[in-house]
């Protein structure tokens, strides 16, 4: 059922890195993206896949991890992703996205999950740096990157309350994500 991919599909920071992800397995979920619509069917997203641990270790570097977790740097060595899958969009194509890059997000995501896997959207990136790293034609510019792997952290859903939407974590280290009820959204 869809709604049970939905719940399961949250931003998991940690993984069992040493669980690999095939890269048939990648092909696949980009597959589920390019299937999904696109503004115009322009279709400008192109997509780097990497399973490959020394390619994986280029980008960790490049990566901000959860912003309202002060006290913490991002996963460490073993709890780091075990894929990654970088969003470019060709500008050859088109200077514009519009709204792919959630299509296309949302639809390797829910495929992620639906192979017991989680994910992460990274939007904080340093971009240029990790373009020049990975020789990234500059005709290209990256979107934001989808970590993978298999989730090594339980996340739960919660009520939001006094309209603090800010994510936390309890001293077992589950990682708590406010929502807003389905009354507070409904106008």
């Amino acid at each position: 059922m869809l709604k049970d991919l939905i719940l399961k599909n949250r931003s998991y920071r940690r993984f069992h890195q040493a669980d690999p992800i095939s890269i048939e397995a990648l092909h696949e979920l980009v597959d589920l993206a390019r299937l999904s619509p696109s503004a115009r069917n322009a279709q400008p997203l192109k997509y780097f896949v990497t399973n490959d641990p020394a390619t994986n270790a280029k980008i960790f570097p490049h990566l901000s991890w959860a912003g309202y977790l002060k006290d913490w740097a991002g996963p460490q060595e073993g709890e780091r992703p075990a894929a990654y899958i970088i969003l470019l969009n060709d500008t050859n194509i088109s200077s514009n996205y519009f709204c792919d890059d959630g299509i296309a997000t949302q639809s390797i995501l829910l495929g992620a999950v639906e192979k017991e896997l989680g994910g992460c959207i990274i939007g904080s990136v340093n971009r240029l740096q990790l373009q020049r790293v990975l020789n990234i034609s500059d005709q290209y510019k990256i979107v934001h990157i989808i970590a993978l792997g298999k989730p090594k952290e339980e996340v739960l859903l919660e009520e939001m309350k006094d309209e603090n939407y800010k994510y936390w974590r309890d001293l077992e280290e589950r990682h708590h994500v406010p929502k807003r009820t389905l009354k507070d959204i409904l106008l």
